[in-house]
């Protein structure tokens, strides 16, 4: 079965419509040395109390499939609604007035804090940027802060340096929520945290999503932080989805060689790392990717047909789809 290529959604059981929908995304950035294609015609939806994780290597265009949909900048092509809403076609104006439903928390938390200011002034920049009456100001920064742990009657008045790093990030965090979101994008924002403050991040995180419905799109490059906060993970290789399902489904038995590859890299308790040879430490440059398949350089399975052929998307499991030639489950090989 051949879906649309680079397709990223729910199975058939998820409920309602997409918060969120990219259509074909595509993001060129102009070198010295040519154009480089960081996404390209990525297809993506986030839905309500549900969070898509995009996981891949560096470079693999996780960073910028979340700037393209945040208009930061705009995507090369392609189109993102939110709430059926095409952003592309709103105004300046009316493009800020929706900005507070698209947050984003940043990996380095004390980089994205100003330093002279209070916790509570921090939190309350939203609010500030975009006043609605009929918000109290102190109440909805009381709320967030307690909603992420941290009472405001001991951290309301510190500053970012008086902060660990993982409460500097439930910082940022609250800061987001007082915005009123429908969607948070977290982009690698656990990956400077050590293991126990990780912990309780991401349990804020999922709790946060499904408790406030909102929709959530997760960025990282490890399978072990991707399992413990997403419902669905897509796989980026050079810019395309090579791979996307539920993500217990797709980390138990993965269907594409790359992700495979991933997986194996993963430490686990008295296992030694393998080395498969999959992953050399150079990927091809997208600035010139390969014919074909993308990854066909380093897959052990590519034959003729990888290096002619693009593989596009067919369905191996329900609500699983993989653009391999040779997928390792699901499908027989065509």
């Amino acid at each position: 079965m051949t879906t649309s290529p680079e397709a990223v959604g729910p199975d058939a059981a998820t409920p309602g419509r997409p918060v969120l929908e990219a259509t074909g995304l595509s993001v060129v950035h102009r070198t010295r040395s040519g154009p480089l294609h960081a996404v390209s015609g990525v297809d993506l939806a986030l839905y309500p109390r549900r969070t898509l994780a995009l996981v891949g290597e560096s470079g693999s265009g996780k960073s910028s499939i979340a700037k393209a949909l945040l208009r930061l900048p705009p995507p090369t092509t392609g189109t993102v609604t939110l709430d059926g809403t095409d952003l592309a076609a709103l105004s300046p104006r009316a493009l800020r007035a929706v900005r507070p439903r698209l947050q984003m928390v940043f990996q380095d938390p004390l980089s994205s804090l100003n330093p002279r200011r209070r916790v509570r002034d921090l939190v309350a920049e939203p609010l500030d940027a975009h006043p609605d009456p009929a918000r109290d100001r102190e109440e909805t920064v009381t709320r967030q802060l307690e909603a992420v742990g941290l009472p405001p009657a001991l951290f309301g008045d510190r500053r970012p340096h008086q902060l660990s790093g993982g409460q500097a990030q439930r910082v940022a965090i609250a800061r987001a929520l007082a915005a009123g979101p429908r969607v948070l994008i977290a982009d690698e924002a656990v990956s400077a945290l050590d293991v126990s403050a990780q912990a309780t991040v991401l349990n804020l995180l999922r709790g946060l999503t499904e408790e406030r419905g909102l929709a959530g799109l997760f960025i990282s490059h490890d399978l072990g932080v991707v399992r413990a906060v997403s419902d669905e993970v897509a796989v980026l290789q050079l810019g395309r989805v090579c791979e996307r399902g539920p993500t217990e489904a797709v980390l138990a038995a993965p269907a594409h060689p790359y992700t495979a590859a991933l997986l194996a890299a993963v430490p686990e308790p008295g296992r030694p790392l393998r080395d498969t040879g999959l992953l050399p430490a150079d990927p091809p440059s997208p600035l010139a990717p390969p014919s074909g398949c993308r990854f066909r350089t380093r897959c052990p399975l590519a034959d003729s047909r990888c290096a002619t052929e693009e593989p596009r998307h067919r369905q191996v499991a329900p609500g699983r789809t993989v653009a391999c030639h040779r997928p390792l489950v699901g499908a027989a090989r065509a």
